[in-house]
């Protein structure tokens, strides 16, 4: 094995903490990757580098282009707010940085145009951390699904659904933003709906809205419908100020109702159901699968061998910019109250970017 990459970090506080706690600690254990910097613009945050790091106290900075400056890397991981993701970005291109990002790419789909003409035109590695999808639950029925002992997926039906309407229950800052569930919470689930269907998406239909009860400044609410490419059909409810936690994060429901059986998944627990009738049903459960690691530590992983000449991570740059796409594409339906074409919106801003 050769000399572990090096890396810096740009946010050490909120998820920055589960990086430099659990993310991190590991690949270095693995020698994969080591520290050199990390970057926060709260100078308490960066106790967590120092801590669970090992980085002394001049290579933690409240000055991110300080952190770029005086520090040779490999690559940079990117756990700040959406918003912020462009101007890390550019400081990590201009350093001839490879990049691992927290989703999404940012927080407009102009600006996710601009980051891929940006890293494209770099030739520089990029990949995004859509942990959801990597979990044991949701692996084990992609697994299933594209088994094909089943037969044929027709469509899937998803939910995730909060009491989290107020603040700070959802991190301070959600409650601030535009569209919160969707940018920040559906955009793990329409890329696990990409991985299951095995399909980008063709359209987009949501109606989004945001109740009275909430602390919320943008909608919290959300029933979509997709049609993906190979014509799997999608619906799925998303909701943040319900009155109980049906399916809360991890523990998200999904089923694939295929050709041969229905598959589902609803709080970590897996069934395949098959007979006709309802009292005729016969009922298997699935042990989930097992292997090391799963998440942001399988994803991290993934990225350190592509950058040691192995293959793409599932969520590098060009399988993500079609997450992204739908992401905003169902904000802009759920704005203009039209369904969007996924790949025109997608084509569109890539030419403008």
């Amino acid at each position: 094995m050769g000399k572990p990459l090096r890396y810096i970090l740009v946010g050490t506080g909120g998820w920055g903490w589960y990086w430099c706690s659990t993310v991190l600690p590991r690949l270095a254990e693995m020698g994969k990757a080591v520290a050199v910097a990390a970057a926060d613009v709260r100078e308490e945050a960066l106790k967590n580098a120092r801590e669970h790091l090992k980085l002394s106290a001049d290579k933690c900075t409240t000055d991110v282009k300080r952190a770029f400056d005086k520090n040779k890397a490999d690559f940079a991981i990117i756990v700040v707010p959406p918003a912020h993701h462009e101007e890390v970005v550019d400081l990590a291109l201009a350093h001839d940085l490879h990049i691992l990002s927290e989703k999404p790419i940012a927080d407009t789909m102009e600006g996710c145009a601009r980051i891929y003409r940006k890293v494209k035109a770099a030739g520089r590695k990029f990949a995004v951390t859509m942990s959801h999808r990597f979990d044991q639950d949701k692996q084990t029925l992609e697994r299933l699904i594209r088994s094909k002992k089943y037969g044929k997926l027709d469509y899937l039906i998803g939910r995730n659904t909060w009491a989290m309407r107020k603040s700070p229950l959802w991190g301070a800052f959600r409650y601030t933003i535009p569209d919160p569930l969707l940018v920040e919470g559906t955009v793990h689930h329409f890329d696990i709906m990409r991985s299951l269907a095995a399909s980008n998406a063709k359209t987009v239909y949501a109606k989004t809205w945001n109740p009275e009860w909430t602390d919320f400044a943008g909608d919290c609410q959300a029933l979509v419908t997709i049609e993906m490419m190979n014509g799997v059909k999608v619906f799925y409810e998303g909701a943040k100020a319900n009155a109980s936690s049906l399916n809360a994060w991890v523990e998200d429901y999904w089923r694939a109702e295929c050709e041969k059986a229905t598959l589902e998944l609803d709080n970590r627990k897996l069934r395949v159901i098959t007979g006709a009738l309802h009292h005729d049903a016969v009922i298997e459960e699935k042990p989930l699968e097992e292997q090391p690691v799963w998440m942001n530590p399988w994803i991290a992983e993934m990225f350190c061998d592509w950058l040691a000449g192995g293959k793409a991570p599932p969520t590098d740059l060009e399988d993500n910019i079609q997450c992204a796409a739908l992401l905003f594409a169902a904000v802009e339906s759920a704005h203009s109250g039209k369904v969007v074409d996924v790949q025109k919106f997608l084509g569109r801003h890539l030419a403008e970017a």
